[in-house]
């Protein structure tokens, strides 16, 4: 009894006790606000779409989190007898100092709150940055993160660079090369039939004919414009060349081809 009564006495296992109380109610704190927010995810709202309403919440969600851990930190500093008011006052001082080494941090978030209230992009969105193309499966304070549809890859961006990221609305334009001795009206009732074709496809949207692009050397080009779940474009793409090959294959159309004459001298 004299050892128990002892230790619940002891200064270091007061504070390590209080220290866990405090750790423990700030999870349970942020337990319930995810839950609630989680909750509002799974719903659908008349003032947000679906993607946006996701991508707002999971940015609540890191900001709590941030919030509750700074709180959490100090009190467990209160805890252990420092001071926490003399050293906040010691920050004014060092804050300008802090202040240029964070500034790519506070850039970082200043942009995760305009790509928010802008709708810049949202989670679901397929964004461009540099040579990574790919679905932006979460948005935070500091960096939103892409799935790379070549590799596969998650690939982190920091929200600076928001100004360097594009997005991708899911256009493929085909050029069709069609020979010069087919009449024009023959050629765009062809290019109906592609259109037709190209609808019945699974990973195909729309698709639509455009008209003559380009009169190159051996062929007159006409184009089709396909739409698609960006993630989806490269094999839509693929299934579109082949749909359009086929079709022609079945029009007896063979797609012109630039051809020399070689002559050689006896």
């Amino acid at each position: 009894m004299d050892f128990i009564e002892h230790l619940i006495k002891n200064v270091w296992v007061q504070r390590i006790f209080w220290s866990a109380i405090v750790i423990l109610f700030s999870l349970l704190i942020y337990h319930v606000i995810a839950r609630v927010l989680n909750g509002k995810e799974k719903k659908n709202s008349k003032i947000m779409n679906n993607k946006k309403n996701k991508t707002l919440i999971r940015m609540l969600k890191s900001i709590v989190a941030g919030i509750l851990s700074i709180l959490t930190v100090l009190m467990v500093l209160e805890i252990y007898g420092i001071n926490v008011n003399s050293m906040l006052a010691g920050v004014g001082v060092a804050s300008i100092v802090i202040g240029f080494a964070l500034q790519d941090s506070l850039k970082d978030i200043i942009r995760g709150f305009v790509i928010i209230s802008d709708d810049y992009y949202e989670i679901g969105d397929v964004i461009k940055f540099g040579d990574n193309l790919g679905p932006v499966v979460s948005v935070s304070l500091l960096t939103t993160k892409i799935q790379d549809i070549n590799t596969m890859n998650i690939v982190s961006i920091a929200n600076r660079n928001i100004d360097k990221v594009e997005v991708d609305p899911g256009y493929i334009y085909i050029p069709i090369p069609m020979p010069y001795e087919l009449k024009v009206e023959k050629a765009e009732a062809i290019m109906k039939e592609i259109v037709k074709n190209l609808q019945k496809q699974e990973r195909v949207t729309t698709a639509a004919y455009q008209g003559i692009t380009k009169f190159d050397t051996s062929a007159l080009d006409y184009q089709v414009v396909v739409t698609c779940n960006p993630a989806d474009r490269l094999q839509a793409r693929r299934d579109s060349l082949r749909t359009i090959y086929t079709t022609m294959e079945a029009n007896k159309i063979h797609v012109p081809y630039t051809q020399l004459d070689v002559h050689a001298k006896k």
